[in-house]
């Protein structure tokens, strides 16, 4: 009886433990499973990004060649532009003021009779001072007044320094002309063509002698240079007076300009 109760008795215990057991196994393989599966899709992430990385390098930007050319256009300046003015000694202060004020009317008046308009007369320097002697006593007082003129017509320009010179009297000081190009437009254009036109042609040769291709402009930069000319420097008139009137000639004018110019490069 007790053997029969005892096998009984384990028959039942594996009953029960068994569907335990199972479930076990069960669970075991689907933790295996889902491991694997995480792995696998890390692998397929990082073969991604190695893909995604390839892309992003080989897009990255082509070789450059860097080159400069300078390109010059002249023209005849429109423009003068010039520096007058009076410079008048009396004994007082007052004096000297007074009558330098006058000089400067008159050499006003003569500026606009002669084509200068008052929008381009504009007072530059005025100026009251002692003078001393070499024991340190004041002698008397000088009075400066000075005008920036600009002149949109040079042929006129002779006439009118010398008629103001004319009415400034003794005293009378020009301090040099420049002379310019209202409207560098066109100037400008035809330099900067010039000068792409070298860059390219210097690109060129570098490229042929290196056996490359070259490719489209990535980048230009320039910089502008127009120069003037100084025809007088800082004169005095001896006298009120000038049979002659003064010559003055424009001549040309050079505009230049100079570009950096960055084109890609293909091997």
């Amino acid at each position: 009886m007790s053997d029969h109760a005892d096998h009984t008795s384990n028959d039942e215990h594996m009953r029960h433990e068994g569907p335990r057991d199972g479930r076990r196994g069960v669970t075991r393989r689907r933790l295996a499973g889902l491991l694997i599966a995480i792995a696998a899709l890390a692998l397929v992430g990082d073969v991604l990004a190695g893909v995604t990385l390839g892309r992003s390098s080989s897009s990255s930007p082509s070789s450059t060649i860097t080159v400069t050319g300078s390109g010059t256009a002249h023209g005849t300046p429109d423009t003068v532009s010039f520096q007058i003015g009076v410079s008048t000694v009396a004994n007082s202060a007052t004096q000297a003021l007074a009558n330098n004020n006058a000089r400067v009317r008159a050499l006003e008046s003569a500026l606009i009779g002669h084509g200068v308009t008052r929008r381009n007369l504009q007072t530059s320097g005025l100026d009251l001072y002692a003078n001393y002697d070499s024991h340190g006593n004041v002698t008397g007082f000088t009075a400066e007044d000075d005008l920036n003129v600009t002149m949109h017509r040079i042929s006129k320009a002779g006439a009118a320094i010398d008629a103001a010179a004319n009415a400034a009297g003794n005293g009378a000081r020009l301090n040099g002309l420049t002379f310019s190009i209202s409207n560098q437009s066109k100037l400008l254009a035809a330099a900067r063509a010039s000068a792409m036109h070298n860059a390219y042609v210097e690109a060129s040769d570098i490229v042929r002698a290196g056996k490359a291709t070259l490719g489209n402009i990535v980048r230009v930069t320039d910089q502008e240079n127009a120069s003037t000319g100084v025809v007088y420097p800082g004169t005095a008139f001896a006298t009120a007076s000038n049979a002659s009137l003064v010559p003055i000639e424009a001549g040309s004018q050079s505009i230049n300009v100079q570009v950096t110019v960055v084109y890609a490069l293909h091997g």
